[in-house]
């Protein structure tokens, strides 16, 4: 759900304290914080505070966030998953348990910028890549147009990255190369578009080297640890929205609910 935020902000008949620069995504940590803080009132666990305004005294805040950090290891329980669900999910996700694994590729990069027309961008990119799948097109030609066209500093190299690991890509471009369902793209000119934060790139695999696929019982403390980490941020997200559906909000659109939310 999106944020609106008008000023003033107002919890529980608290008005939130923001300066006229106060971008949304602020505004809404202010106001969780703020539930936060009330809880731990109700609880009495800290001090009421005088007035209609919720800013704390400088030097209780630190004190404040100790609180409200023991409150939520105490009020919100998070179940270890159980060996079952680890299994599970290390089977649907076993190409992120491959160590030693990496790519030699080149690509092209045609690089959004704030001003650029995307769709006309998206076309000349498209244009390029159907120029290059063309039977006569050649090794060098990739190059070439690496040279003159790309907009990473590795055009000038034709385009060349050398061997990449999962760790040296950004999220997208790793997702695509390591994880997706076509994980194990052959060698070649790919023949669609790869799409990231950086813009549209044309992409050659030159050579894949798999790695060593690690087994479950190598890997399930990690998996155990990571399907602990989403639970405890699912717990937390339900805890906070439970909060906001209780509250008298006003000023501030945040995602509620009237009761406590079931797990996956």
């Amino acid at each position: 759900m999106t944020s609106v935020w008008q000023e003033p902000v107002i919890i529980n008949g608290m008005s939130l304290p923001a300066g006229p620069d106060c971008e949304p995504e602020q505004m809404r940590e202010l106001a969780y914080g703020e539930l936060l803080r009330q809880q731990a009132v109700r609880l009495g666990l800290l001090p009421e505070v005088s007035g209609v305004h919720a800013s704390l005294a400088p030097e209780l805040d630190e004190q404040a966030v100790d609180v409200i950090d023991t409150m939520l290891e105490s009020e919100v329980r998070t179940p270890e998953p159980s060996d079952k669900a680890c299994r599970r999910y290390y089977e649907a996700n076993r190409a992120r348990y491959v160590v030693d694994q990496s790519v030699h590729l080149r690509h092209i990069l045609f690089a959004v910028t704030p001003r650029v027309d995307v769709t006309a961008l998206a076309g000349r990119a498209e244009e390029v890549l159907l120029s290059l799948t063309t039977a006569e097109k050649s090794s060098a030609d990739f190059s070439e147009v690496a040279k003159t066209m790309s907009n990473c500093p590795s055009g000038q190299k034709g385009g060349d990255l050398g061997w990449v690991t999962p760790n040296d890509c950004v999220p997208e471009l790793a997702q695509w190369l390591f994880y997706s369902p076509d994980v194990q793209v052959a060698p070649g000119l790919h023949p669609r578009l790869v799409h990231t934060r950086f813009g549209l790139h044309i992409v050659e695999i030159l050579e894949r080297k798999p790695g060593k696929q690690l087994s479950f019982e190598e890997v399930s403390s990690a998996v155990k640890h990571q399907l602990h980490q989403k639970s405890r941020a699912t717990a937390l997200k339900q805890y906070m929205m439970l909060l906001v559906g209780q509250a008298d909000v006003q000023g501030i659109e945040l995602e509620g609910a009237d009761t406590p939310l079931v797990q996956d």
